[in-house]
């Protein structure tokens, strides 16, 4: 469901194509990746080394100027997670504050609270970004679709979602058996319990 495009998070439950943000990155397992397209893809790190509501949304990739600004790479489609007055997490625990942001060539140009000159920027270099979920209850959350029961209208169990897959046209849920549905087939949702899809006859048998 999610993400930087890097991953190209992208959409939302509008059109029921697209998901939003990454999973929580795990310390076992490489689900993609706050995704994204989905978004946000990733699975569950502890938090932000060891608090699993932090989802990861994004790294500082590198110094930008001489400054302490910082170049940020997204993997979510959700930019105000680098707006003005927001708090990410680094896995070790430390809290970065933005001051100001701005778009640049696909990424963001960040000041964090604190960081000042290219030394203390360099020391960020390749750190990973974490946040709270949003609350949004028109979205899909890559976070909640994975592991999440596959079900059909009549209650056939289909599968579980192994993870989201970006796609142009509909972001696509990979089943543990290897089948792909698209997300604009998706017709109802339990958070992390279940999914139902209405598939047209026949594409689980192209799996």
């Amino acid at each position: 469901m999610a993400p930087d495009p890097a991953h190209p998070d992208s959409g939302d439950r509008g059109d029921g194509s697209h998901v939003r943000e990454a999973p929580p990155t795990s310390p076992h397992r490489d689900v993609s990746s706050d995704q994204g397209s989905s978004s946000d893809q990733g699975g569950h790190r502890e938090t932000a080394a060891h608090d699993t509501t932090l989802l990861q949304v994004g790294s500082i990739v590198k110094p930008h100027g001489l400054k302490g600004e910082v170049i940020v790479r997204l993997t979510t489609n959700r930019p105000e997670r680098v707006a003005p007055g927001s708090v990410l997490h680094a896995s070790h625990g430390r809290q970065f504050r933005v001051v100001r942001s701005s778009p640049h060539r696909g990424r963001f140009i960040v000041c964090f609270e604190g960081v000042s000159g290219i030394d203390q920027a360099e020391g960020l270099r390749d750190t990973e970004l974490f946040a709270p979920p949003l609350v949004d209850g028109d979205a899909l959350w890559v976070h909640e679709l994975i592991g999440s029961r596959v079900e059909d209208r009549t209650g056939r169990i289909l599968g579980t979602v192994e993870e989201v897959e970006a796609n142009p046209a509909s972001d696509l849920l990979v089943l543990d058996g290897g089948a792909l549905i698209p997300l604009r087939f998706v017709v109802g949702t339990e958070p992390g319990v279940r999914v139902t899809v209405d598939v047209p006859d026949g594409l689980l048998d192209l799996a």
